[in-house]
């Protein structure tokens, strides 16, 4: 039996690899609108208060609190977005509606629920304090302040703020472009009839949608017969387009399997065997800055190895600083015997009940079964050889949300 050259390493060995040879990218100035799930490549400062004048934060009546006088005669209307040529004095008030400034004079808007207004004058039927509905300027953000660190991920939120202090153009981490490439005499595209040895190519559409759901951008490089000399070519081909390539298929031990030959040529492979099923002779090699990643030619080897290698490094070229899924604990619903000699990633659903996290494996788990991922939210990780049965509790990667 031939044994392959390269030893079998952990899966955190692996993924620590990785990592350790993941460049962050450059970054690039963008507008805000168009910011979204981005992260930051500079930290963010406000260069003036918010609000920029004290506003009002309801509609109501702009007054001094410490004015005594029992009935105060209205002197005009203030409106957002206009500012007051008036102030109020003892005996007075300014109509004032929510987010208008509030006039010189005043200290305090009284809510028109608590107002009597006739014939032009008001009476208030509570007592108001100092400051009461009143937005001072800076409360929200104050000028110099630090609102947005670098590595922050802007969501709705982010792009909010940036906007109420004015920026336009924000700089960001670069996303990575991903080339995927499908290896293999047996493939054909998902529109050709398959016909007698011929399988349809799904990796290829598969990991493109991952590699986009990871926030990257996916080139397809098509597929590629068992041909050293095309795979040479049509690797370099997505070297030369792309920060990433990752290529599907041709990385086990048969003789028509040349991706890490062709590696070896072009650059360094930092490992070509991890301990983990499914996914075994996943390979990792470095060509100059660029990154590429030999996944197998399994559906599920190649989307579950993806998500344990591949997103991470993904995500960290565009600045995240979690790069990892995160790990629960789940009572085991039905007994499961992992493999004896490797860390398995079993398909799971993770769901409340009762109070508690539950976990039940997708069915059959084999390496082919594309199935088996569809409908899971999570990966259970078992340790090589050791029976867990039901009501046990076993650790989780989340993967998607709880049901």
């Amino acid at each position: 039996m031939v044994e392959s050259k390269y030893p079998m390493v952990s899966p955190e060995v692996a993924l620590e690899t990785v990592l350790r040879h993941t460049p962050v990218l450059g970054s690039e100035s963008l507008p805000v609108a168009e910011a979204r799930g981005r992260v930051l490549a500079a930290d963010i400062f406000a260069v003036a208060d918010l609000p920029p004048f004290p506003a009002s934060a309801v509609d109501g009546y702009a007054v001094r609190s410490d004015d005594p006088s029992p009935v105060r005669r209205v002197l005009a209307e203030v409106t957002a977005g206009t500012a007051g040529d008036v102030g109020v004095a003892p005996g007075t008030a300014v109509r004032t509606m929510t987010g208008a400034p509030v006039v010189p004079g005043a200290d305090a808007v009284v809510m028109v629920e608590h107002v009597e207004e006739r014939d032009g004058e008001i009476r208030l039927t509570r007592p108001v304090r100092a400051g009461e509905n009143v937005r001072e300027a800076g409360q929200d953000v104050k000028a110099g302040q630090l609102v947005l660190a670098k590595g922050t991920e802007l969501g709705a939120p982010e792009v909010g703020l940036l906007s109420a202090l004015g920026w336009s153009t924000v700089e960001l981490f670069r996303i990575p472009r991903v080339a995927v490439l499908s290896t293999g005499d047996e493939l054909v595209e998902p529109w050709e009839e398959a016909g007698p040895a011929k399988i349809r190519d799904s990796n290829r559409y598969a990991l493109m949608a991952a590699v986009e759901a990871a926030g990257g951008v996916a080139v397809s490089l098509g597929m590629v017969r068992d041909v050293r000399s095309e795979q040479q070519e049509r690797i370099r081909r997505g070297l030369e387009s792309a920060d990433v390539l990752i290529t599907s298929g041709g990385v086990s031990m048969g003789v028509r399997d040349l991706v890490k030959g062709v590696l070896e040529e072009m650059g360094t492979v930092h490992f070509g065997r991890i301990s983990v099923k499914p996914g075994k002779p996943f390979t990792f090699a470095t060509v100059g800055e660029k990154l590429v990643f030999g996944l197998p030619g399994f559906p599920v080897s190649s989307l579950v190895t993806f998500e344990l290698l591949v997103r991470p490094a993904l995500l960290k070229m565009q600045g995240h600083r979690d790069v990892v899924r995160p790990r629960v604990e789940a009572v085991l619903d039905h007994d499961v015997t992992p493999a004896p000699d490797r860390t398995e990633f079993q398909r799971a659903v993770v769901r409340w009940q009762g109070g508690a996290l539950h976990a039940s494996t997708t069915g059959l788990q084999s390496s082919g079964r594309l199935l088996s991922m569809v409908g899971a939210n999570a990966l259970l990780v078992f340790a090589p050889g050791q029976k867990r049965l039901a009501g046990e509790m076993v650790p989780a990667i989340l993967t998607g949300p709880l049901l």
